[in-house]
């Protein structure tokens, strides 16, 4: 370009410039100090390129500022070759700054040049850094060859270098260059083994690219070579797979003779692992493994690591392909095929040449020849869906393309892959491909594209192969063809019950009357009835998969349509002549097709006897129940009801033939119907409360619930750490003999030995350390729980934490003091209380040992010698009280305390009080207390004698006892054992708080009682670190806060600050961290302190880093209890003696833990400067074994456009920047479907390990319980009896229940569910899956079967629960354990709430219509199957049959009362009061009111708190409010699970994760709630006022209320919660913004661009914007819904007083004049507004009164001429209301047709005018209230109860305002 940017020349030494520059050189200049130039903000297309001369220039420049100038030119040059054009974004910004700072430092860095010219310069630099290890010296040896080879030859000859160096070689956790070999974790002997079998080529044939080479150093670089694999992913995998060997090499037992060579049962075992599922798909497949191993058994094992590493190379390349696991064993056949084919030399057939691979080894090779086509497939099919909004049949998911891998036909794509094929054709027939347009195109799309393309023209015999195996077809129906047994089954069963009844049966022997089991017979035509409606149902969903059905699946359901077809129509005809049958039975494929998943998931005999139990006693409680209380009471009056014979009706009746009133009938029956179909789900969750609850009791959950428990159970404690958490020595104590049971079980607190307690005390005090570095805990309760063992004591003694022996010694003074009895009494009464034994035992130990210390005069040592003596022989001899006067034992209590403060503050100044204080002692003890102290007196005395000088005066006196210098070693030398010795006496003599109160931080409280409780659960005894299973942790990572910025703490909009509301909630912490910290403490400080309070990253890379934290004490007290462990490290210990052994806990840890966040926008965050990606890089530097994974998004230049190159790179932190480790180019954007997920699979490849544990960042951990690790991944390990577990679930503490009652119910419900739900689910129901994280995956398996996680657009929205689905599918097996937990953050506002539970909802939505539940509800036996239902999509179901059957019974109650059928059946039949139909309204209100949920709630807070603890707070969450809470949350399930079941437009919903509870507008609220609460309130209400108006049933008020309560409840509930738990609702300021802010967004004009929150128009676009994207059925059945609003107007208009009771159908057709007549005044008004609002306002004002006055006139005539009274027109109200709303939903479904007519103003007007109506009725209510301040302070009392409890400050966080600054 021609203003490109560009230097004429580079920098050159000074005789190339001596005709530009004087000859003498000026004078330095010392003043230099630039700024370092940013080497950050660095253009995304240079920063591999760039950067590092950048960060290296910055890292030299005070050393030398000319050698740093010439790492910046040379970065300059770099990147203008890589973009001479600038053409790349923020490029030219770029070079121009660089350029800029490159004249700026040209002259002054010459001038500080120390050589002659700039290439010795450099030379001379470059030699004094070659010898240190990093990346300077090698980036300085590229800047000085580069400034050579541009200097010329003469340059050149005058400075010599070396001919090459060795790069940097960066590298994860392994250092496997030549220079890492001294590092710790290198010199691990299973390391060593690994690295030296990896490196093992001998006998491999070179690829002919290398041989001029000299080869390649080990297995993965042949491969790479072969394959041609990236050299990112080679490094990669490198080191992946020696960790794995080296793990596996570790734990093998017995041992291998020599553990620096790998043992072939290491390699085996992975090999097996890893290759299960391909082994297992070639069988399936009918084909044979392509897995050739040698017959010389010297080569077995390379050729085993050679097959391992191929998978592990293709698998860490793949990209989105890792989603399809079939694939790649598709590609793994092929690849591995050619390996086997070069490694035997064997000869094509084809070429009659040796066989190479079919794709070459060239550059890059494997991801352009191979990855990328199918990417293609994948990213062409993603399009498709519109995100999301295409129906799920139009296009292929991950799953539709992995499955067709799971048929013989995906080899006949061939290999090389045939660009023809099907396969690769993405548009269905008669539609245009919708592949991004050229411009758009990712370079995966593109590498290939021509010829591809090309080809697939030509042929033009492509066609869209569609999906595969399944058709997500949105309906209803998915849930009868998933669980279609179960309705079968419960159809079938009221059928019976229902014949029972009618015929009145008192006993199960009248079944056999022949009349009654002819009836029951029939149950056989219902059953054929459904088996055609199911084989039915299954054709039409499977229809758009046709194509990918082969012939056996064809003819399966032919013969299963046509069998069941002629069943349904015979058997009735059949019925009538015999009641003969017989059970056929199919052959396998007849009942279900044959998938490569879904088969061998049977369980256990006694787990299959557990739930089928369970199961049975539920069903038949719940057949009794429904049978006695809501069948039977219904059959008479159904009786009763069909005799009636109605003639007149009090409208027009359009059926007045239909026989027995089947309408009533249908009235009567279908509410108890949907409740029969529903209890079950009630019946669930009591039974689920009482199993649960049993089974919770046996497993010890809540064994200790208090501290008080933990006080009195504390000396148990050391033993059961030690029998789980510490690692057994030998093998022989791992058997288990009825000798160790009777140890362990019964007699364990009978002996406590040291050593236990040394490894104990180690632990505890790391623990508490932990709580106080967390700010829970004091300085002072530090020194109370802290338990140290000392060696200078009595080994026989145990130090106990101060806590527990607080005010213990007091108590024993004051005990003795007035105790009147025998020796042996005291002892014996004293002795009840170990912990008061303790402290007396540890109090004299000590006072006896700080006196030793202390003394040092000869007498006075024999003085307190002597003292001593006599105690310890008055215990001997059981003589004390008789020997001692124990009155005076309060004083002396009194003096050692004030002896030892002064001991402790250790200052010259209190000498002379010591000398006192012991003087005093020793004569209250020789005069007062001992009643035999002549001995010790006489000595006293004999020191005293006086000395007279020559004139009889005293000539000198001898000192006093203690008083002469040398008596006592005082102030005490700088010793810190003697000094903590002297504290802990101290605070044992003088503390007084009782140990119930310590600590006072109810946190730290719950942790410790939890810690204590699980020692006491069944755990897996933990191996040793060596020989533990190895793991890592990965979070994703996407926009949400990582530390709280100093702005964002201080700020304060609507609410208070971050920090004062911190300070506020946390008032104790805050304290505690000013103590710990001081009040001067730094502003990172303090941003950290608040970030571990919220919802941060930060909160989350802390708690996981405890887990190497633990590891490495772990490792440290392994080494120290076992004297052989040492012996393991072999020779290379001896050699390295001086090694640290914290280098060698460091190196196991990190062979053992890795955690990665995948960060996958952390580049584009760097490159824009956003200030999370500095706080990432801030946590990288605090936690140096944090590894981020990003996705990188750059531009190249390719031929004459530019492309979008993504690679997944990972990155650490050195030097306090990031640096690059590995870099993976993919084919294009991997983030195509739900992001987590795919964010998650593009980190999955740097993650290490057996297992792999996902976190959410919004949790936590803690120290202890990372001390658990090594016990929970031994579960693996355990079978019971079954196959290994795959997934093992771990319980969540949810974190944010103290911030509102909200969140405490939010709290409560998730840890019901997290811990007595999935208790049961686990165990006994077998049917848990992975709903979120922590849950613990065996890595390996999961590797080789999809990953964690699916990742399908909208169907897979709820990614985390089709984990546990695909793995239970796989033969995979879900365990839950309890003994260890993770912290959760909730969401704590209504409005945050109600978005999570609309996401879950979504999810429940999608997954009815997936595969994977479809596949478990056919696959897993009828119990299993039920448990599967009734615990994921039944439950939601449930929830919408609830609120379905209020609606039903109001509707079907308006039915009768408006049409006059009640009347006579009251009259007639004597109708009322019909039992059954309470019954059923009892069983909704069960659900409505959250009792499915309270009950496991109030069973789980009785096992973990006590019963009467759980009770008050059952009650107190009732006077919160609790069950409106429940019914809206019930209410915000129903809304939006039904919806996106009909409609689609399933979504993620960012809920926000702050803590701070705002106040929420009308406005906000409004949008959020009209359509799923506001509107079906008012519908309700509606339905109950015309109910009451005209209802004659009940005459009874209160039976009314009775049997309606719950549904005006529940109207209530709905249009009025969101107000009533908004914070500052009813504040008079707060409304009057509300309702300015209202306006506004009401009569703000839409348009394109304008969002939802700004004006009304934009948002009711949108809130109806799923009508666009839903189908036909979906549309018919929204038509259908939307005619009950019309039976108000049908049925309420011949009820008016204007009729004059007429009937004739010509009434209802008049009153459509007034809707005409309506939506005309609103279109007139609407037109008004628009033409003359705006410049004719006056005119418009009269226009409008004009229209009032007509109406008004119309209303005067009609009362004055035909009657109309004033109740008409408010009947007439709630008869056209409702029609009018009606006729707005059906024209939203017909939105395409209509939109564009002059119709469309007139409706949008009518729906303006409903909603600006809707929210003044609601807004009144709520302004009214808010004239009385006593209501505002009730709503903040019941929000933030639980604040008040704790005395905390509430009001000022709600008025906004700032807390107080740090000062």
């Amino acid at each position: 370009m021609a203003n490109e940017i560009v230097p004429a020349e580079g920098p050159s030494d000074p005789p190339s410039r001596t005709s530009s520059m004087p000859s003498v050189r000026p004078p330095r200049v010392p003043q230099y100090s630039p700024s370092p130039f940013d080497s950050e903000k660095v253009p995304p297309t240079l920063v591999a390129d760039v950067r590092r001369f950048l960060r290296v220039a910055n890292q030299i420049e005070s050393e030398s500022p000319r050698v740093a100038y010439h790492c910046r030119f040379h970065a300059f040059e770099k990147a203008h070759m890589l973009d001479p054009h600038s053409s790349g974004r923020g490029v030219r910004q770029f070079k121009t700054s660089l350029l800029l700072r490159l004249k700026q430092d040209e002259h002054t860095t010459m001038q500080m040049r120390k050589e002659t010219s700039d290439a010795r310069e450099l030379k001379s630099f470059y030699n004094e850094k070659k010898m240190k290890e990093g990346e300077v010296s090698s980036v300085l040896f590229e800047v000085l060859k580069a400034f050579i080879s541009r200097a010329g030859p003469e340059s050149a000859a005058a400075v010599d270098i070396e001919g090459s160096v060795r790069s940097y070689d960066r590298y994860n956790i392994l250092p496997l260059d030549t220079r890492g070999g001294q590092h710790a974790i290198m010199l691990l002997p299973e390391i060593k083994a690994a690295v030296s079998a990896v490196r093992s080529v001998r006998g491999l044939p070179l690829a002919e690219a290398a041989q001029d080479a000299g080869g390649h150093k080990d297995l993965f670089e042949r491969l790479q070579c072969w394959f041609g694999f990236q050299k990112g992913n080679v490094a990669n995998q490198r080191e992946h797979l020696i960790l794995l060997l080296a793990n596996i090499q570790g734990r093998l037992s017995p041992k291998p003779k020599s553990m620096s060579k790998l043992d072939d049962r290491a390699v085996h075992e992975l090999m097996v692992k890893l290759f299960e599922n391909y082994v297992n798909w070639c069988k399936f497949l009918g084909r044979q493994s392509n897995i050739w191993l040698p017959s010389v058994k010297q080569e077995v094992q390379q050729y085993k690591l050679l097959y391992i590493s191929l998978y592990l190379l293709i698998w860490g390349e793949a990209s989105n392909l890792r989603l399809l696991p079939e694939c790649l064993c598709y590609i793994f056949h092929q690849m591995a095929g050619d390996l086997y084919g070069m490694l035997s030399g064997a000869i094509s057939f084809k070429t009659g040449e040796k066989v190479v691979p079919a794709y070459g080894g060239e550059c890059e090779s494997f991801l352009s020849n191979i990855v990328t086509p199918i990417y293609n497939v994948i990213y062409e099919e993603a399009q498709r869906s519109k995100n999301g909004h295409s129906d799920h049949s139009t296009w292929r998911n991950y799953d539709d393309l992995n499955e067709f891998f799971w048929s013989v036909d995906c080899f006949k794509l061939g290999w090389p892959m045939r660009p023809d094929h099907d396969f690769f054709s993405t548009s269905p027939p008669s539609k245009q491909s919708m592949s991004p347009p050229s411009n758009q195109r990712t370079p995966a799309l593109s590498n290939q594209s021509s010829n591809t393309k090309e080809t697939i023209t030509s042929g033009s015999q492509q066609k869209w192969v569609g999906k595969t195996n399944f058709v997500e077809i949105r309906s209803f129906w998915h849930l009868f063809r998933s669980f279609d047994r179960m309705w079968t089954f419960l159809i079938l069963a009221l059928q019976v019950m229902i014949i029972m009844a009618w015929h009145g049966l008192e006993t199960p022997l009248e079944l056999l009357d022949p009349l009654v089991f002819e009836d029951i017979l029939s149950i056989f035509v219902t059953n054929a009835v459904l088996r055609f409606i199911q084989v039915t149902v299954e054709i039409v969903f499977t229809w758009k998969a046709r194509h990918t059905l082969n012939f056996d699946e064809k003819l399966r359901f032919a013969l299963k349509f046509c069998i069941c077809a002629i069943w349904t129509i015979t058997l009735p005809a059949v019925y009538l002549e015999t009641s003969n049958w017989q059970i056929c039975k199919f052959i396998s494929w007849w009942a279900q097709p044959r998938l490569y998943i879904g088969r061998g998931m049977q369980m256990s005999q006694v787990s299959l006897l557990k739930y089928t139990t369970f199961w049975v006693i539920l069903l038949s409680i719940k057949f009794l129940f429904s049978y006695y209380f809501e069948i039977k009471l219904l059959v008479q009056p159904t009786k009763q009801i069909m005799k009636v014979n109605v003639n007149e009706y009090d409208w027009h009746e359009l059926f007045p033939k239909v026989k027995n009133n089947a309408g009533a009938i249908l009235a009567v029956w279908a509410p108890v119907l949907l409740v029969y179909f529903m209890d079950t789900q009630i019946w669930y969750s009591i039974f689920c409360t009482i199993f649960g609850g049993v089974y919770g009791i046996i497993h010890h959950l809540g064994e200790i619930r208090t501290m008080g428990m933990v006080r009195s159970r504390f000396h148990s404690l050391p033993s059961r750490f030690n029998d789980f958490l510490v690692p057994r020595t030998s093998q022989k104590e791992n058997k288990r003999t009825f000798r160790n049971f009777l140890h362990n079980k019964i007699f364990k607190d009978l002996k406590c030995e040291r050593s236990d307690l040394v490894r104990f005390a180690t632990v505890w005090n790391k623990i508490i350390n932990s709580f106080r570095m967390e700010d829970l805990i004091s300085n002072r309760e530090l020194d109370l729980m802290i338990m140290p063992v000392s060696a200078n004591l009595n080994s026989n003694s145990i130090r106990w934490p101060l806590f527990l022996l607080a005010s213990k010694f007091s108590t024993a003074v004051n005990m003795s003091k007035d105790f009147a009895g025998k020796y042996e009494h005291l002892q014996r009464k004293i002795n009840k209380d170990g912990y008061m034994i303790s402290a007396i035992n540890e109090s004299y130990d000590s006072l006896k040992s700080i006196f030793e210390f202390l003394v040092i005069g000869d007498l006075e040592k024999r003085v307190v010698g002597d003292t001593f003596k006599k105690i310890e022989q008055g215990i001997k001899n059981s003589s004390l009280l008789v020997d001692f006067q124990m009155n005076e034992l309060p004083s002396i209590h009194e003096k050692l305390a004030h002896l030892v403060e002064f001991l402790f503050e250790n200052k010259l100044a209190h000498r002379e009080k010591v000398v006192i204080l012991l003087q005093d002692i020793i004569e209250i003890l020789t005069k007062d207390v001992m009643m035999n102290s002549s001995s010790i007196l006489d000595m006293i005395n004999c020191s005293t004698n006086l000395v007279l000088d020559g004139d009889g005066l005293f000539g000198c006196h001898q000192p006093e006892l203690f008083a002469s210098d040398c008596a006592i070693c005082f102030p005490f030398p700088d010793d810190v054992s003697l000094k903590e010795q002297i504290k802990r006496l101290y605070l044992l003599l003088t503390v007084k708080e009782k140990a119930m109160d310590i600590p006072t931080n109810l946190e730290a409280r719950r942790r410790i009682s939890f810690f204590a409780t699980s020692l006491f659960m069944d755990m897996p005894s933990a191996p040793k670190v060596r020989n533990m299973l190895s793991f890592s942790v990965m979070t994703p990572y996407y926009m949400e806060e990582v530390t709280f910025s100093h702005e964002e703490l201080h700020s304060s909009q609507d609410g208070a600050s971050i920090l004062s509301y911190m300070q506020k909630i946390y008032p104790d912490e805050w304290k505690n961290f000013l103590e710990r910290l001081g009040p001067m403490a730094s502003n990172e400080e303090i941003q950290y302190w608040a970030s571990f309070r919220g919802q941060t990253l930060s909160r989350t890379v802390r708690g996981m880093m405890y887990y190497k934290e633990a590891l490495k004490l772990q490792a440290d007290l392994d080494r120290a209890s076992d004297p052989g462990y040492a012996a393991i490290d072999g020779e290379q210990n001896k050699r390295n003696s001086q090694q640290s052994l914290s280098a060698q806990s460091d190196a196991l840890s990190d062979m053992k833990f890795t955690y990665v966040v995948s960060c996958q926008n952390f580049g584009a965050q760097k490159s824009s400067g956003d200030p999370h990606a500095q706080d990432i890089l801030d946590l990288m530097i605090r936690y140096p074994s944090l590894r981020v994974a990003y996705i990188e998004e750059k531009e190249v230049n390719s031929f004459d456009n530019r492309q979008k190159v993504y690679s997944s790179v990972l990155v650490k932190a050195d030097n306090n920047l990031d640096q690059e480790i590995y870099r993976i180019k993919l084919p294009g954007p991997p983030i195509i479907g739900e992001g987590k997920p795919e964010n998650q699979n593009h980190a999955i490849i740097f993650t290490r390990g057996d297992a792999l544990q996902t976190i959410d960042m919004n949790q936590d951990n803690y120290l202890e319980e990372a001390y658990k690790m090594r016990n929970v991944l031994q579960e693996f390990c355990r079978h019971h009896g079954e196959n290994p577990p795959t997934i093992l679930g771990l319980r969540e503490h949810i974190f944010t229940g103290s911030v509102s009652s909200l969140a405490g119910f939010m709290s409560y419900q998730e840890t019901s569910f997290v811990t007595i739900g999935q208790r049961f689910l686990a165990n006994p129901l077998r049917v848990r899956f992975h709903y979120g994280h922590p849950d613990i995956f065996d890595r390996v398996f999961h590797l080789t079967r999809g990953g964690v996680s699916k990742a399908s657009k909208t169907i897979n929205l709820s990614e985390d629960v089709f984990a546990g689905f695909n793995s239970t599918l796989r033969r995979g097996y879900v365990t839950y354990n309890e003994y260890m937990q993770v912290g959760k953050g909730r969401d704590v506002g209504l409005n945050q709430i109600s978005k999570f539970e609309a996401k879950v909802a979504n999810g429940n939505s999608e997954q009815s219509l997936s595969r994977d539940i479809y596949r478990l509800g056919q696959r897993f036996d009828f119990f299993r199957m039920l448990s599967c239902y009734f615990t994921t999509v039944g439950f939601y179901f449930n929830s919408l049959i609830s609120i379905i059957g209020v609606y039903i019974f109001l509707y079907g109650q308006l039915y009768l009362v408006l049409s006059g059928l009640e009347k006579a059946l009251i009259t007639e039949a004597r109708v009322q009061n019909v039992k059954s139909i309470e019954t059923a309204l009892a069983s909704q209100s069960f659900l409505q009111l959250g009792l499915l949920t309270g009950l496991p709630m109030m069973m789980e807070l009785g096992l973990e708190k006590g019963v009467r603890l759980a009770l008050s707070d059952f009650i107190l969450m009732q006077l919160q409010l609790a069950s409106i809470f429940f019914t809206f949350s019930l209410g915000t399930k129903a809304h939006h699970f039904g919806r996106t079941l009909v409609h689609g437009g399933a979504k993620y919903r960012p809920t926000g994760r702050k803590f701070v509870v705002l106040h929420a507008s009308f406005s906000e609220n409004y949008q959020l709630y009209s359509r799923s609460h506001f509107v079906k309130g008012f519908e309700l209400l509606f339905l109950l006022i015309v109910y009451n108006m005209f209802r004659r049933s009940y005459e009874s008020t209160v039976a009314y209320v009775m049997i309606t309560y719950s549904s005006w409840f529940m109207a209530g509930t709905w249009l009025f919660t969101p107000f009533l738990f908004n914070p500052s609702g009813f504040v008079w300021r707060k409304i009057v913004e509300d309702w300015t802010d209202w306006n506004k967004w009401m009569n703000n004009q839409g348009g394109i661009g304008i969002q939802p929150d700004k004006c009304w128009e934009s948002w009711w676009n949108a809130e109806h914007s799923h009508f666009r994207h839903s189908g036909l059925s979906s549309g018919l059945v929204e038509l259908l819904l939307s005619l009950r609003f019309f039976i108000y107007q049908y049925g309420l208009v011949y009820h008016l007083d204007i009729s004059h009771q007429s009937k004739n159908i010509v009434v209802y057709v008049l009153s459509w004049f007034v809707i005409v007549a309506v939506f005309s005044l609103v279109k007139l008004i609407h037109v008004g507004r628009r033409r003359l609002s705006a410049k004719h306002h006056l005119l418009f004002r009269v226009f409008k009164l004009f229209l009032f006055l007509s109406a008004i006139s119309c209303i005067i005539t009609l009362s004055s001429v035909y009657k109309l009274s004033i109740m008409d027109l408010f009947v007439c109200c709630l008869a056209f209301i409702p029609t009018g709303w009606g006729l707005l939903s059906i024209a939203q479904v017909l939105r395409p047709k209509i939109e564009y007519t002059g119709v469309w103003d007139t409706i949008q007007a009518v729906a303006y005018a409903y909603d600006c109506g809707m929210g003044c009725v609601l807004f009144a209510p709520i302004a009214a209230l808010a004239w009385m301040p006593v209501i505002s302070a009730i709503q903040t009392r019941v929000l933030f109860n639980q604040a008040f409890n704790r005395q905390l400050r509430i009001q000022p966080i709600l008025a906004g305002k700032k807390g107080n600054k740090l000062t």
